[in-house]
């Protein structure tokens, strides 16, 4: 019988104030190995492929493996999901192993997975590459308007969602990802060590949940916006992304070139506007 894996531990530490010292208990945030693989029925039966292998936090593990598949455009819909799974057998990884069962006809074609994080992944190639490869993974433009968001919404978010996190309270070293309402209630929140793994958790239960496109609302990211989430976003065609810390540069363009709407420093004292500004009401 699985149990459930922890996401935090206590250790002894060392603790230095004002050059005294002290042992004392603390709480750190696990970090454990997760490999996805996925089961697709061939011409000679099931074939299984590792496709991914990402450092997280245990904890939401199915949403994570359907969140990452999703997001990076190597499934489409949520039918051709036909069962999620810890792989089963080898016992001391049992955790650390996910399987997710494709149903027959699913679009899944490993022969994708190398082109796919080539793409993905801005390393050796510019940035127009980069931006031309999400438009080849099926990407395309979101439609103007939709929504707009008051600032007053958008300087309260990262307090609701720092609010919301119950191991970040813990730890201090967990990152955070939210689905808020143009309003500014929360909807749903996951934790991660890794931000972009945080993202996959929370929109792999959309997915699962029959939730998708989330073109009604507004990701939340506790720490910056890079290239890889604001394409995360985009999978979903969530239209705006609002992060505490900074926006990359390819961010600022992947947000511009597909009508995002991408805001950075944001907090009570107010806000930056990368891209997308018809989306932000008045201050």
């Amino acid at each position: 019988m699985l149990l459930p894996r922890r996401e935090t531990e206590r250790i002894r530490i060392l603790r230095i104030r004002n050059g005294t010292g002290a042992r004392e208990d603390d709480v750190v945030t696990v970090e454990e190995p997760l490999e996805i693989r996925v089961t697709r029925f061939g011409e000679r039966g099931p074939e299984t492929h590792s496709v991914s292998v990402t450092m997280r936090t245990p904890g939401d593990d199915f949403d994570l493996a359907v969140g990452f598949l999703f997001t990076e455009g190597l499934v489409r819909e949520r039918k051709e999901i036909q069962k999620v799974s810890y792989c089963s057998g080898d016992e001391p990884q049992e955790y650390n192993l996910v399987e997710v069962r494709l149903a027959p006809g699913a679009s899944f074609d490993p022969g994708t997975l190398s082109r796919n994080f080539y793409m993905t992944s801005s390393c050796g190639i510019c940035g127009k590459a980069t931006l031309d490869a999400v438009e080849v993974q099926g990407c395309v433009r979101l439609e103007p308007g939709g929504m707009e968001v008051p600032g007053e919404v958008l300087r309260s978010i990262p307090e609701v969602l720092q609010d919301a996190q119950p191991v970040f309270d813990r730890t201090g070293g967990i990152h955070a990802a939210g689905l808020f309402t143009p309003e500014g209630d929360l909807k749903e929140v996951r934790e991660d060590v890794g931000r972009h793994n945080a993202v996959d958790k929370l929109l792999g239960n959309a997915f699962l949940g029959r939730r998708t496109p989330l073109d009604d609302r507004i990701m939340a990211v506790s720490g910056r916006a890079s290239f890889e989430l604001l394409q995360k976003a985009l999978m979903a065609r969530i239209p705006m992304v609002v992060a505490v810390g900074a926006p990359s540069s390819l961010a600022v363009d992947l947000a511009r070139r597909f009508k995002m709407t991408l805001v950075g420093f944001t907090g009570r004292q107010g806000y930056n506007v990368y891209a997308g500004e018809e989306r932000v009401g008045s201050p």
